[in-house]
């Protein structure tokens, strides 16, 4: 707890905080215009699909995650951005002796560059990094933050600007994962068993399609995303997850957005309404957001 106040008391002093951009949206802050922003971050679930079985456990009843989230954005140029990100994650079960887990995650920056924009069609890059920030405990999933390991992302971005301020917005990217290191000498995955602590994380891609309306800083967005392992097994039977796990899940949701000058909030709502060794979750997040003129 004492690192998050030192986190948050840090983003009221250094903060010009946020307009809202994403690393997979085509919104840009001006050159000079520093942003940011706290999200605070809620989701849970209490069934869940091992493998394509969709079912309950009652050794974990529902499983909460909570997260409290700072983000720092400035602009280089109108037309390329970097993105900070530093998320605190809580999670908790409902029921069982299992024992829920809190720290710094994975620390993640964001370069985002406009490559083309023309009659209302503009493509976008977005080349990202991420690492743990704490020594947090990765074999212990559903329990665990986090997954532990190492990113590298890619991300290619399409905006389309239709009438009446409404645009469409579509977006692909690979995540290269690396190794970690398990708590243990030995494991299991597809069947085979592995000699060794070093765990080979699947590597994964996302995608997502955005409809919405956009007015100076004002926003409201439906949007559908899925995400999916390029390899890995399944959650055996009774058992627990584990980080070789092939983690598949489509989600939908709506994200909205207020912000007359320089203060504003955000809020996003979203549910999984398909998966494979994931949870059906419910997730919710509200922002503040405040943008300054450096």
């Amino acid at each position: 707890m004492k690192y998050l106040i030192i986190l948050l008391l840090a983003f009221c002093f250094v903060l010009p905080v946020a307009k809202g951009q994403m690393p997979h949206d085509g919104i840009y802050m001006n050159k000079k215009l520093a942003c940011g922003a706290l999200i605070y971050g809620n989701s849970s679930w209490t069934n869940y699909w091992e493998n394509q079985l969709f079912r309950e456990n009652q050794n974990i009843g529902r499983l909460t995650t909570e997260s409290m989230t700072a983000m720092l954005a400035y602009g280089i140029t109108k037309k390329i951005n970097v993105i900070a990100v530093v998320p605190y994650v809580r999670t908790n079960a409902s029921q069982g002796n299992l024992l829920g887990q809190k720290g710094f995650q994975d620390a993640s920056i964001w370069l985002k560059a406009k490559a083309y924009s023309k009659h209302g069609l503009s493509l976008h890059g977005v080349v990202g990094f991420s690492t743990p920030i704490s020594n947090y405990v990765l074999d212990f999933m559903p329990m665990s933050i986090g997954l532990g390991a190492k990113s590298l992302i890619t991300r290619g971005i399409i905006t389309y600007d239709l009438p009446k301020h409404l645009y469409v917005n579509g977006s692909i990217a690979y995540q290269m994962r690396s190794h970690v290191k398990a708590d243990r000498d030995a494991y299991l995955s597809g069947g085979k068993m592995y000699q060794t602590n070093q765990v080979a994380v699947p590597d994964a891609f996302d995608a997502a399609l955005r409809i919405g309306y956009l007015k100076k800083d004002n926003q409201l967005e439906l949007f559908a995303e899925t995400f999916s392992c390029t390899k890995g097994d399944d959650i055996r039977r009774n058992d627990m997850p584990f980080m070789t796990n092939d983690m598949t899940m489509t989600t939908v949701g709506v994200y909205g957005k207020y912000q007359p000058k320089h203060l504003g909030v955000n809020a996003r709502l979203s549910y999984v309404v398909d998966g494979q060794n994931v949870g059906q979750s419910l997730g919710l997040s509200l922002g503040l957001l405040y943008i300054i003129n450096l």
